[in-house]
């Protein structure tokens, strides 16, 4: 069984990282491994929705190993930094949408990872926190981007700078989760919630999700032609169609996503 677990069922891709005996923590190893596996989801168009989680039930991800960050020179340290940045960055690219399952503890790049996914939900035991400024360094895998433009430049900077640990409910007030569940029934909600993604067209889903995030990143006006081309790409499609055809005769549309 490898260090990053990969199973499939019904549309859905489970991404899960597998090294228990260290609280997941986020090697050099286990980045390369989940790269190859984001670039093939992101070509493989029967993957519609993308879970990622952790193995056991204490950690989703405790972040960088440190084990072996401490014995790594400083190039190598920025090798690996720059492999973050690489790996979060192509999950926040990939055209699904994309789940975070927090199964337990998510410090530093674990948090971080979680940040790249679209959504978070959360088992009500966990506690997580950018607690990179305690070790005399950064969030440097997107964590100082990422965490304001989800839940603002003061609550992001008051979190970072002070290392604050937070509860499943605290992340909860602060905007950062989109639900908490009891852990035994983590994955039922987020399995529940993928479904109700899957009853729509995979292709508007992915164009809605690319004009939200480009056009997150531009002024409203660009933002708007964005979603106009968005748009123009699902007219052509047989899905398109096939909602109008469903509609008329009062049935559930079957989506090919074609």
């Amino acid at each position: 069984m490898g260090i990053v677990r990969l199973d499939k069922k019904d549309h859905i891709t489970y991404i899960t990282l597998n090294r228990t005996d260290v609280l997941n923590a986020l090697n050099y190893e286990l980045l390369l491994e989940l790269q190859t596996i984001i670039e093939t989801i992101h070509l493989d168009s029967s993957v519609r929705v993308v879970v990622i989680t952790g193995a056991g039930d204490k950690a989703f991800s405790v972040g960088a190993d440190l084990k072996e960050r401490k014995s790594l020179p400083n190039e190598f340290v920025i090798r690996n930094l720059n492999k973050f940045n690489e790996v979060f960055s192509s999950i926040e690219q990939l055209p699904q949408p994309t789940i975070c399952a927090l199964n337990g503890y998510a410090f530093g790049g674990g948090l971080e990872l979680a940040l790249a996914c679209d959504f978070r939900f959360a088992a009500d035991h966990i506690t997580i926190g950018l607690t990179e400024t305690s070790l005399g360094i950064i969030p440097g895998a997107g964590g100082t981007q990422r965490l304001p433009r989800i839940i603002g430049e003061t609550k992001a900077l008051e979190l970072i700078l002070t290392a604050k640990r937070i509860s499943a409910l605290e992340a909860m007030e602060y905007g950062l989760l989109t639900k908490i569940v009891p852990a035994e029934q983590l994955l039922e909600e987020v399995n529940l919630f993928a479904q109700s993604i899957l009853q729509n067209a995979p292709i508007a889903i992915n164009q809605a999700k690319f004009a939200v995030k480009q056009g997150m990143k531009v002024d409203i006006q660009t933002g708007l032609q964005i979603e106009r081309k968005a748009y123009e790409l699902t007219i052509p499609t047989k899905d398109r169609i096939e909602a109008l055809q469903a509609f008329a005769e009062k049935r559930k549309p079957n989506f090919k996503g074609k």
